[in-house]
Formats: structure tokens, C-alpha cells, sequence
């Protein structure tokens, strides 16, 4: 890792009527629109449906640094971050997020390690930990015999 601050940067550029390309270094735009909530046509991703990929991506992006620092094997994982957008004080805001992260193990004995680093994970995720809002975490260990 390089030593922080890091610095990041995302473009967007459209038109009062069609959806907005949203870019980031030389990565393939996407496009970006309201959701129906707020009268468009539900046809792209929203800022609300993006910020709430962002807490999901975060989480298990730390969870794949951890585990592996603490060299934990693990099968698959899914995450999952459900935001509630409200008003408060004339401002519309996310009042509560909750998250929850199934992750697929090989062995009951590593239903405790799991959990623990899934924590532990939730814990180091910087999008979570930059909210002002509420925010809930739940975890859930799937066995399987074996990857």
C-alpha cells in the first residue's frame, strides 16, 4: 500500500435530459441516472445504488486483505448493503445502512475465525467508517465439504 493520503477522482458529464457517463481514470464509463424514487426511468445505475455498492465492495474488499494477512481460506462471500434515504433538518440524507456479508467456509472450526475477521473487516472499511449515519453489520458462515 502506498502511504495515505490517496487521492481519488471521478468524472461526469451529460445533459439536462440523458443519463450521465460517469468515468474514472481510463476505465469504461458508466451511466448514471436517477431512480424512479426521484422520477427517472430506472434504466442505469443512481448515486444511491453506487454508494451502496461502494459500502458492499469495501467491506468485502477488506475482508480479502484480512483473511489474507492472516492467512484464512475461505470459499466465496457476498455482500449485501441496504440504505434508508430520508429527510432530516430540510436535508435529504442515508439515515441507516445495513450490511450483511454471508461467507462460505470449508470446516465448522472456522465458523469462530470467520466471524471474527468478517468483524474485523467491517471494522477497517472506510466508507463505513466515514457514514453519518447509523450503520449495521451482520454476518452469516455458510459449511460447505469443500471448495
Amino acid at each position: 500500500m502506498t502511504p495515505l493520503p490517496h487521492e481519488y477522482q471521478a468524472k461526469v458529464v451529460g445533459t439536462a435530459v440523458s443519463p450521465f457517463d460517469t468515468t474514472c481514470k481510463d476505465f469504461p464509463a458508466i451511466q448514471v441516472s436517477p431512480p424512479t424514487e426521484f422520477g427517472g426511468e430506472g434504466l442505469d445505475w443512481s448515486p444511491e445504488e453506487l454508494f451502496m455498492a461502494s459500502i458492499a465492495n469495501c467491506l468485502v474488499l477488506s475482508f480479502r486483505a484480512i483473511s489474507s494477512i492472516s492467512k484464512f481460506d475461505w470459499a466465496s462471500i457476498e455482500c449485501e448493503s441496504r440504505g434508508v434515504l430520508d429527510k432530516v433538518d430540510r436535508h435529504i440524507q442515508f439515515t441507516k445502512v445495513f450490511t450483511k456479508a454471508v461467507l462460505v467456509v470449508d470446516s465448522d472450526a472456522k465458523i469462530e475465525k470467520a466471524e471474527q475477521l468478517l468483524k474485523k473487516a467491517e471494522r477497517a472499511c472506510f466508507i463505513t467508517n466515514t457514514l453519518n449515519c447509523e450503520s449495521f453489520f451482520e454476518c452469516e458462515i455458510l459449511v460447505v465439504d469443500s471448495f
